[in-house]
């Protein structure tokens, strides 16, 4: 049985988080709860024009999202468990990235009124790669919206990540570097995963994959 019955995996564009999250939910038999970032009627042209369109498309995203973890409150969760590819956080991490001062003020104001509402998961599992790995996923998807994307301002989205992760401390994290390893491929390394999701305890963990350890354990902060 599911220790951890709501699991959120996070991480910039392009590092994984829906493929791990479906298999995570395959595996363990939980239910699934995916973000549509298709939904957005704004997000292409936001890649093509950032400074234009930047607050349309975040405060679309931030409503979307605010609905859909508004819809994760009416699911049975303790009874089956749920993966969800992203936190509701993520939100403020590409606002302060792309929002002109006084569109941020406005989108703060509304991002505190909703985020008291919003469900904290049980664990979160950060996925980590670097950007010229990102970019090579970015590509190999495919998404039409996402040819746009530019080099500089996935860096910086990386960037944010790392340091909004390293000073997490609301939910138990698990930080999994995935530049060199892939779940989806690797039965024996997503073996190992879900042995170390069952003895996830509270605080940091960084995880390193069987494949990859030679001889070194699982560490915690």
């Amino acid at each position: 049985m599911l220790k951890n019955k709501y699991i959120a995996i996070e991480g910039p564009i392009g590092v994984g988080k829906t493929s791990l999250a479906e298999i995570l939910s395959s595996k363990l038999e939980t239910g699934l709860f995916l973000e549509s970032v298709e939904e957005n009627p704004f997000v292409t042209d936001f890649y093509r024009d950032m400074k234009k369109y930047a607050f349309q498309t975040q405060l679309f995203f931030l409503l979307s999202r605010y609905h859909h973890q508004q819809d994760l409150l009416q699911m049975d969760i303790f009874k089956r468990g749920i993966i969800s590819d992203y936190i509701f956080d993520k939100d403020r991490l590409f606002a302060n990235l792309t929002l002109e001062d006084t569109e941020l003020k406005l989108y703060e104001q509304i991002h505190n009124i909703l985020k008291v509402q919003i469900l904290k998961p049980d664990l979160v599992i950060f996925l980590q790669a670097s950007t010229d790995v990102l970019l090579k996923r970015i590509e190999l998807r495919g998404r039409k919206f996402e040819k746009k994307i530019k080099a500089d301002y996935l860096d910086e989205l990386n960037k944010a990540y790392n340091y909004y992760f390293f000073h997490y401390r609301d939910t138990p994290l698990m930080v999994i570097n995935t530049s060199d390893i892939d779940f989806v491929h690797r039965d024996a390394d997503l073996d190992d995963l879900l042995l170390h999701l069952e003895k996830m305890g509270k605080g940091t963990v960084y995880y390193q994959p069987i494949s990859l350890q030679k001889g070194s354990k699982l560490h915690a902060e």
